[in-house]
């Protein structure tokens, strides 16, 4: 059973599923592929398995990406099972006539039998036929700044008895032709010449040894410390990513570090000498959330005395952060999304139209795609905000990061105290071995905490709360855990789970140093318990698990258990 199915709700009355796809499956696609894409490696490897992942949401034969080369270098052909040779690169497996107008025309190409399609009868050798059924055709443009750069096809056989959702498909395709696109565009930009201070690495061979995260180049900004494969990789994005006017969505949990890495983008950028602006949504009410990012006029409501310019004004030219955007109400989500599609707005209580110029970035640390299925976050407002994607790991994923953030972090108290600690070995080992759910604001936290107490210039284990079990946020997490779960779920949902699914060592210690890798039941009995607990339904026993409902989908799938349905 894919897991996949079961972590939203049920289909609406008169929804079908058609070739095993949920409602839900498509928008899901296009999350996993954005993943898939966004990760770091070769443009090659990327579109591969993009097109790997693409057969689980569409019904599809073949399918290629096709991308013709640039300035006389030669271009490649992209399936499912690799890359093609540059030299086969020209048309792929379908007729140059089919490839020429798509590229041409700019839009979708459907043929519903290619039998009977004269396009096709250029090429008879090209095998896309079936003797039998009929075979169907739909390709599409990979377009980006109004350039096309490829193309995108699939075929698939029919029956008499299959009735598929063209419609459908062709707009699911188009949108991934879209993401595509853009990766295409984006990984072309450094040989076009990327602005920002980027200490390029020479490519390695394969036989180096080194890892991926080692063969990206390394990019210093401000405010972010680390040297970890994770980090590295979503600092090598930075400066392509903000060579273009694209919206970015900042993916992850509180205290990751969203804010900093937006101010990186908007720094990296064209806008770098113009406004960079913030908004916490989930600060402020609907009604005080429109007059600021909108602005208003004078008398519009009670107290506005003046008139008054919106963040979007502010921030005309330069960029604008909307942190927690997930944070906003179904109806202001409309209100955003005009002013997201046409640059324009009017102030509260104003009926003059202002166009605006901003470079968008929102944050969030919630499920937007969750969010979208439970009708709680507008899906067209989704694919404006959410196209290029950037997930920020936790400090879980960077454990050797923890003891450069400590000496950063004391570094900056000293100066701002006039003081001249240090932390001894043992004492950086007392902090790197501690686990932060708060990430690095956590550790931030725990550092000026520490050193306010020191009763030496030097930081020994003694002077750290959590050896004096004096460690008030372990008692916030690992109670919120353990409190609410005394049938041994804590033990998931306090990270002795790894992300696949697999329990973590023994040896694993929360902050006060007591060893989190003895549950009084087994993995399998914890999870079966959360099933119960949320009625068998995934997404609710991942919240209670604190995991992913993918995380909980295979480890479903692991131990074999078969998940009831009512």
């Amino acid at each position: 059973m894919d897991a996949r199915r079961d972590e939203g709700d049920d289909a609406e009355p008169g929804e079908t599923n058609e070739s095993g796809r949920g409602a839900h499956l498509p928008l899901e696609g296009i999350y996993e592929i954005s993943k898939v894409l966004t990760a770091p490696g070769r443009l090659e490897t990327k579109l591969a398995n993009a097109m790997a992942r693409l057969s689980s949401f569409v019904q599809m034969r073949h399918g290629e990406i096709i991308v013709p080369g640039t300035d006389g270098e030669p271009g490649f052909v992209v399936t499912a099972g690799g890359v093609r040779p540059p030299q086969s690169a020209t048309c792929g497996s379908i007729p140059r006539a089919v490839l020429d107008q798509i590229v041409a025309t700019g839009t979708p190409l459907v043929e519903q039998d290619i039998s009977k399609s004269e396009l096709f009868q250029a090429a008879p050798q090209m095998r896309l036929r079936s003797d039998t059924l009929p075979v169907s055709f739909i390709g599409v443009p990979l377009k980006a700044q109004d350039e096309t750069l490829g193309t995108l096809w699939i075929d698939r056989v029919g029956d008499r008895s299959t009735n598929f959702r063209t419609d459908e498909d062709v707009g699911f395709l188009s949108r991934v032709a879209i993401l595509v696109g853009q990766i295409i565009f984006l990984h072309r930009l450094p040989s076009m010449g990327v602005q920002g201070h980027v200490e390029e690495k020479p490519e390695p061979s394969p036989a180096d040894g080194r890892t991926d995260g080692d063969r990206h180049p390394h990019v210093k900004i401000d405010g972010i410390v680390g040297k970890s494969p994770a980090l590295r990789q979503v600092l090598a994005m930075v400066p392509v990513v903000a060579s273009t006017n694209a919206p970015v969505l900042l993916r992850g949990e509180s205290g990751t570090g969203k804010e900093a890495f937006a101010k990186a983008i908007h720094k990296f950028s064209a806008r770098k000498n113009k406004p960079f602006v913030k908004v916490n949504c989930a600060a402020l009410s609907e009604t005080v959330l429109e007059s600021e990012l909108f602005g208003h006029e004078k008398g519009a409501f009670t107290g506005s005395v003046s008139q008054r310019a919106g963040r979007f004004e502010l921030a005309h030219g330069g960029t604008l952060l909307l942190d927690e955007i997930g944070e906003i109400s179904p109806t202001f989500q409309a209100k955003l999304l005009r002013v997201l599609q046409e640059g324009e707005l009017e102030r509260v209580g104003g009926t003059k139209t202002l166009k605006v110029d901003v470079r968008l970035i929102s944050a969030t640390n919630k499920d937007l795609e969750k969010a979208v299925l439970n009708g709680e976050f507008r899906s067209d407002l989704y694919y404006r905000i959410n196209v290029i994607s950037i997930r920020l790991p936790p400090l879980r994923e960077r454990p050797g990061d923890i003891r450069l953030l400590a000496e950063f972090f004391l570094d900056r108290f000293n100066k701002q105290n006039n003081r001249d600690l240090t932390f001894s070995p043992a004492g950086l080992d007392v902090i790197s071995a501690c686990h932060f759910p708060g990430n690095v604001r956590e550790v931030e936290n725990c550092v000026q905490r520490t050193a306010t107490l020191a009763r030496s210039e030097t930081i020994v284990p003694s002077d750290f709360a959590c050896r004096n079990g004096q460690c008030l946020s372990s008692l916030i997490w690992k109670g919120a855990c353990c409190s609410q779960s005394p049938n041994g779920v804590a033990d998931l949902a306090c990270g002795t789970m790894n992300r696949d699914g697999s329990q973590l060592p023994a040896d694993r210690n929360d902050p006060n140093g007591h060893a989190m890798g003895s549950p009084r039941l087994t993995e399998r009995d914890r999870l079966l318990d959360a099933l119960e607990k949320s009625g068998w339904n995934q997404a609710k026993a991942a919240r209670i698990l604190g995991l992913t409902p993918r995380q909980v989908g295979y480890a479903i799938r692991r131990h074999g258990i078969d998940v009831r349905k009512f």
